[in-house]
């Protein structure tokens, strides 16, 4: 009987199948490109399979592959669930828990949960990775990170639906509304306009992944518009600065938009606003993980 030398042939397959090559398999894994190589080499000749095919545009998983990719992913889940429960048995829950964060630390109560965590779970090692709310996703169902915070509109699942074929499991935590905010001594362009005279303004965009994008994007698609966007940035901190200076237009989360107004006579429209929800989201296969399942506990008694 054939026994594969050890899990990391098919942590290198699953990797190379969700990246679709193997310098970003490479870089996920922290490893070399020929390591990873070696690793599909190897898993290919002991199984006998076929398991990817080159192209002109890279690396292409094979039927053969396609069908054992599932199988391998169980595979990599068990031995999770084992380590994991092995460390349960032993009367703790522990080890490396990576979450995705986003926008402000106080926004979604980044302290209050990590104390938290440190109280209930002192055996679990946070990893904090920060971007903007569509790279979490991403991350998320690339197994790059075991949870992620979460903007969309009100109906989170039917969005992350819209964009995502992987099963996810999201905890809403928060509502909230987006305001227009405008530099200051735009109050009689912006104050009581619509969407279509709102679009027309310069913008100061953000990323294809940001919240802001998703949300703007429909509602101007919803009145056959186009946005103006003058500049781009990923970063909040650096869309309120630009704001601040006179560059243009923005979303902004409503109570950020009244201190920006008292503080510094920016603008607000009157007019539109954007419902959006703050989750915590994780894949739905991986959602009873001890660890994660720590997480969601700790979430619920701080929130």
């Amino acid at each position: 009987m054939t026994r594969f030398s050890n899990i990391n042939m098919l942590l290198a397959f699953v990797t190379v199948a969700r990246e679709g090559s193997v310098s970003r398999a490479a870089s996920v894994l922290n490893l070399t490109q020929p390591a990873i190589s070696h690793q599909i080499k190897r898993l290919g000749e002991e199984t006998g399979i076929s398991l990817f095919k080159r192209t002109s545009t890279g690396l292409q998983i094979t039927p053969d592959g396609q069908a054992m990719l599932k199988k391998a992913e169980l595979v990599l889940d068990a031995m999770d669930e084992f380590r994991r429960s092995a460390r349960k048995r032993a009367g703790r829950v522990g080890g490396k828990l990576r979450i995705g964060t986003i926008v402000d630390p106080e926004f979604i109560r980044l302290g209050r949960m990590l104390s938290q965590m440190r109280i209930d779970y002192p055996d679990i090692e946070t990893e904090l990775v920060h971007g903007v709310s569509g790279e979490m996703l991403t991350r998320v169902c690339r197994n790059q990170i075991d949870a992620g915070f979460y903007l969309s509109g009100p109906d989170v699942d039917g969005d992350i639906a819209a964009i995502s074929t992987e099963e996810i499991h999201a905890i809403k935590l928060a509502d909230f509304n987006y305001r227009v905010i405008a530099p200051v001594g735009w109050e009689k362009e912006v104050a009581n306009a619509d969407w279509k005279t709102l679009a027309k303004l310069p913008w100061i965009g953000t990323t294809d992944a940001s919240v802001h994008s998703r949300l703007l994007r429909r509602i101007f698609d919803q009145y056959d518009c186009t946005q103006n966007c003058v500049a781009r940035v990923d970063q909040e901190a650096s869309m309120l600065e630009m704001v601040r200076s006179g560059v243009g237009l923005s979303l902004c989360r409503d109570s950020i938009a009244l201190h920006e107004k008292q503080t510094f006579g920016l603008a607000v429209c009157n007019t539109v606003s954007i419902p959006a929800c703050l989750s915590l989201i994780t894949t739905e296969r991986r959602k009873e993980l001890p660890m994660i399942s720590a997480l969601f506990e700790v979430l619920e008694a701080t929130w």
